[in-house]
């Protein structure tokens, strides 16, 4: 088993306004990618699972068979085990993971999936050796991320585009790779994996309820999330320049023509029979 070694700092953290997006998410709008290679009766790692919105999904689209949720947090694992009881599914469980080293026998699942992952850890080649290894002969792995840079937006509010260098500095001193989306191809390459389907797909937020949505709940990150304490604990912004961030957040989502695309890179990978 390799030798433990610990993600990056999760940029994020798990605050009510970033649950807000967390718990948004299905496999049907943050996975799709992956879908048509299921089947009924696959056992699948579901690796920083967060609340397990997408974890259940997954449970219930492979009925005769297991999903196993983890996340590097302890205590999102509690809210990720109430979701799947809400939902009355029994062929799911949930662990403390990290994805450099997994604990996990070689070749132990049918399918590996991340989900907005790689972007977060120290070494994403690393962890994709680990998930190809726990993943078996002709199984998947599967990763979707999002690409900072090529978020965008309209219109061009004074304030976002400062939102958005300030959030790329504060991931990548936290070890992680805000851009990941668009190397994920080139990471599995490195990996060793060689049958690479590469996509792309995004999240567009454009009616008053999506831009109310996606706009409060980046404006409140910004003032109250552990990403807002490590943007000023480590230097990269003032408490005056997160408020000015977050007030462009609310002004951007009060425009009637305001609309806002997250562009997402995905791969799905077969492993070698």
């Amino acid at each position: 088993m390799p030798e433990q070694r610990e993600t990056a700092v999760y940029t994020h953290g798990h605050h009510e306004s970033v649950l807000r997006s967390h718990t948004w998410r299905t496999a049907a709008n943050s996975a799709a990618h992956l879908l048509g290679s299921l089947r009924p009766h696959m056992r699948i790692l579901d690796i920083g699972c967060g609340p397990g919105t997408i974890t259940a999904d997954l449970a219930a689209l492979v009925p005769d068979g297991h999903v196993t949720g983890v996340d590097h947090a302890p205590g999102i694992l509690d809210r990720a085990r109430a979701t799947a009881a809400e939902r009355g599914l029994t062929n799911v469980d949930f662990a403390v993971a990290d994805v450099h080293a997994l604990d996990y026998p070689d070749d132990s699942f049918c399918v590996v999936h991340a989900h907005q992952v790689l972007q977060h850890v120290g070494d994403p080649v690393r962890a994709l050796r680990e998930m190809r290894r726990v993943t078996r002969p002709g199984g998947f792995i599967a990763a979707r991320d999002a690409d900072y840079a090529a978020m965008t937006w309209y219109p061009p509010v004074p304030g976002m585009d400062d939102w958005l260098d300030l959030y790329r500095r504060v991931a990548r001193a936290n070890g992680g790779e805000p851009d990941a989306g668009r190397r994920l191809t080139s990471w599995a390459r490195a990996a060793g994996l060689t049958d690479v389907t590469a996509t792309s797909s995004t999240w567009t937020f454009a009616t008053p309820e999506e831009r109310a949505w996606w706009s409060g709940l980046w404006a409140d990150r910004t003032l109250a999330s552990a990403y807002a304490e490590r943007a000023t604990g480590g230097g990269h912004a003032a408490t005056g320049q997160l408020a000015a961030v977050s007030r462009a957040w609310r002004e951007w989502g009060k425009r009637e023509d305001g609309w806002f695309a997250v562009l997402h890179g995905e791969i799905l990978c077969r492993k070698e029979a």
